[in-house]
């Protein structure tokens, strides 16, 4: 049964449809953790401004991908997903380009100012999302090209706060686009409803040995005893991250009608618990903060659907 036609919403509900805003939450949890995991400090007025340029930046760059990827799904949604902000004629189309390239350039502006290596980076995360929006539908392998964003904006948060890439912030950085692709697989089906491969949710998992790693290359833990006390405090959130993943995926494995949609969700919200995991062994004081940004993300989600 095809969607029903929905134009009951303005122009401001679809502004925050087209950005999928619910989903913000998780673009400031990847910088933070980034941030924390590359050395970057708030101690200073002129950290602090990067830091706030960085997120900035990231949020328009963001949205950006979001806008043109209706723009450029235009076609497919007037036949497939007619609730959406340009097929309900909510919003046109030539305004979803004209919103996206202008939050792009100005995205793009926010991070030139932090220094070359970040631009550079940005730069390169600007051209994997227009690849991944002209082609994601073409090609069996986008999930691919959507785990290289989340990694790219890794390693653009990291140089932002130290201009290098050190090795947990590697290693924390290609997790996450295995995460990533493995909520992207299922995310390809949930229009169509077709058949999810479930091997590459296998990926889901990483982040449950990440932590061991990188407590063994952080520079804080140099006892014996202090990498065993690191460990300890990790497993009340890794058991927390390992049932909210299994809970999502639930949703699309084991009911009796698939809800792809559920999934999808669950785990956009859960790359939250994701960053919380991965910033802990530097800094376990920014727990609560990322807590708080992985209820936002699901209290927005009642009211803006994250896909």
């Amino acid at each position: 049964m095809r969607p029903k036609r929905d134009s009951s919403y303005g122009t401001a509900k679809a502004l925050l449809l087209l950005g999928r805003v619910s989903n913000l939450p998780t673009v400031w949890s990847n910088c933070l953790t980034a941030w924390l995991l590359a050395g970057g400090d708030f101690t200073d007025e002129e950290p602090q401004l990067r830091f706030l340029c960085l997120i900035a930046g990231a949020t328009l760059l963001y949205l950006a991908g979001m806008f043109l990827n209706d723009a450029f799904d235009e076609r497919f949604d007037r036949e497939h997903r007619i609730e959406r902000p340009i097929p309900s004629s909510a919003i046109s189309a030539r305004t979803v380009w004209t919103l996206g390239g202008a939050q792009m350039a100005l995205g793009l502006a926010c991070i030139i100012w932090i220094g070359v290596s970040a631009a550079l980076c940005a730069l390169a995360l600007v051209v994997v999302i227009l690849w991944y929006n002209r082609l994601h539908k073409q090609i069996a392998w986008s999930p691919l090209i959507m785990g290289l964003c989340r990694l790219l904006l890794y390693l653009l948060a990291g140089v932002a706060a130290s201009g290098t890439i050190n090795t947990p912030l590697a290693i924390a950085a290609l997790s996450l686009g295995g995460y990533v692709v493995g909520l992207s697989n299922i995310a390809r089906k949930e229009v169509t409803r077709g058949r999810v491969n479930s091997w590459p949710c296998w990926l889901l998992a990483l982040p449950l040995a990440v932590p061991f790693f990188l407590i063994k290359f952080s520079p804080e833990v140099i006892q014996l005893e202090a990498t065993a006390r690191g460990i300890l405090d990790w497993l009340p959130l890794l058991f927390v991250y390992a049932l909210w993943v299994g809970r999502s995926l639930l949703f699309t494995f084991k009911a009796v009608i698939p809800q792809h949609d559920r999934t999808v969700s669950g785990l956009l919200a859960g790359m939250v618990l994701f960053d919380a995991l991965m910033a802990s062994v530097p800094n376990p004081a920014f727990g609560l903060l990322f807590m708080a940004l992985f209820f936002l993300s699901l209290l927005l989600q009642r009211f803006i659907p994250a896909t």
